[in-house]
């Protein structure tokens, strides 16, 4: 997997609230720090490609953090906390890239479509319109994409214009390694 199509920017590294997560070469997955969650578990992962990591909301009542990880066949792999459906990601196919925020997890699909489960109640998975994508992340209470043509989309609370992309153009494309 080191040489030839592996994105230059493919997620092999990311970072929680309280853990991170890392990608082998050979698929693996290894995983550090607060495991009151399972966020952490990930022992049995392989065949993975890129993961993510969900953070945690400062506030004292909030939820715990998620790990996710996208297998080489399109398929998620989840662990961690739940309780908006985060995790809910088994059955997705055909899954290309794969972001996580807080309380939500993005799957970007080959055709530029975007699959989203987890905490809606801002609007951060109101992605069923968005198509072209090519780049995804998502924060606390909001999603962002970029499409092919380097304009960018959000959705979710605008309450600190986080959400305020619609200008935006030209934005940089991953690329990849040859």
């Amino acid at each position: 997997m080191q040489g030839g199509g592996m994105l230059a920017n493919s997620s092999a590294l990311a970072a929680g609230r309280h853990h991170s997560v890392g990608r082998r070469w050979d698929g693996t997955v290894l995983a550090v720090g607060n495991t009151a969650a399972a966020e952490c578990r990930v022992e049995r992962w392989d065949d993975v490609v890129a993961v993510a990591a969900g953070n945690v909301h400062t506030a004292a009542n909030t939820g715990r953090s998620h790990t996710v990880g996208l297998r080489s066949d399109g398929t998620l792999l989840a662990t961690g906390w739940n309780g908006d459906g985060q995790c809910d990601v088994a059955g997705w196919r055909g899954v290309t890239a794969v972001a996580a925020g807080w309380r939500l997890t993005l799957g970007l699909l080959a055709n530029g479509r975007v699959l989203a489960a987890g905490r809606s109640s801002e609007g951060q998975c109101d992605v069923q319109s968005w198509r072209e994508m090519v780049v995804l992340s998502c924060g606390d209470w909001h999603s962002v994409g970029v499409r092919s043509d380097g304009s960018a989309l959000a959705a979710g609370n605008n309450r600190r214009r986080q959400c305020a992309v619609d200008g935006w153009r030209d934005l940089v494309l991953q690329r990849c390694l040859s």
